[in-house]
């Protein structure tokens, strides 16, 4: 099963950028299809972005124009370059990876991003 591991989170002011990373072990992210998403509390968690392999995207709509996700397979690591932050993206962010096969997903212990107004 993949193991992975985000960081970057933290503190931001509305209009400033975070830059999230995950990196993957016990596996090879090239047969993953990989994503983000995150849970504002009190909310139900959503999808946030989509990169199913290293040509094709997508989000949603409230980020769309804002954040970026890419992945690098030969490194074994999954990036989201969030800019123009707003307190509405206040939320924990999970890294997320679904094997192409099995189906099966792996998770993140997620990370904390908390924008101020």
């Amino acid at each position: 099963q993949l193991q992975l591991v985000e960081s970057g989170g933290g503190l931001v002011q509305a209009g400033g950028s975070l830059r999230l990373s995950c990196v993957a072990s016990g596996g090879i992210i090239n047969i993953y299809s990989v994503a983000w998403y995150r849970q504002a509390q009190g909310k139900q968690r959503e999808l946030v972005a989509i990169a199913p392999d290293t040509v094709n995207s997508n989000y949603v709509d409230s980020v769309k124009g804002r954040f970026t996700i890419s992945r690098d397979n030969a490194r074994n690591t999954v990036a989201l370059q969030m800019n123009s932050l707003k307190p509405e993206d206040t939320a924990v962010y999970y890294c997320t990876a679904q094997n192409i096969y099995t189906r099966l997903f792996s998770w993140g212990q997620g990370t904390q991003v908390t924008v101020s107004s």
